[in-house]
């Protein structure tokens, strides 16, 4: 090996050294992010797609919607944003949907 770095140049090296390194970079990034993407960690994870259908004519008055997958009344809100948001510095909060 060392052989191999002698008859290399020094900007060669530098660009062998760079590619690795932009390498391991890459890989640690992508294997991150495919264990952290998942913004659902707890509904119903048992389900291919969670999917919730709601009749317009079953609202009343005023509906709040959980939209940070957080709460344990979900699909509705149970503050559970306001957690989040002081963790993690979001600024995530419910769907409100008021029948007039």
């Amino acid at each position: 090996m060392a052989a191999l770095f002698e008859k290399m140049d020094l900007q060669t090296a530098a660009m062998c050294a760079a590619s690795a390194l932009f390498g391991a970079a890459l890989s640690f990034i992508l294997t991150s992010r495919s264990l952290s993407s998942h913004i659902n960690t707890k509904v119903e994870k048992e389900k291919e797609k969670v999917c919730h259908s709601v009749d317009i004519e079953d609202l009343s008055g005023k509906t709040v919607y959980c939209r940070c997958w957080q709460s344990s009344k979900f699909p509705l809100c149970d503050g559970a944003h306001n957690k989040h948001n002081a963790l993690t510095g979001d600024n995530i909060g419910p769907l409100i949907i008021n029948k007039k």
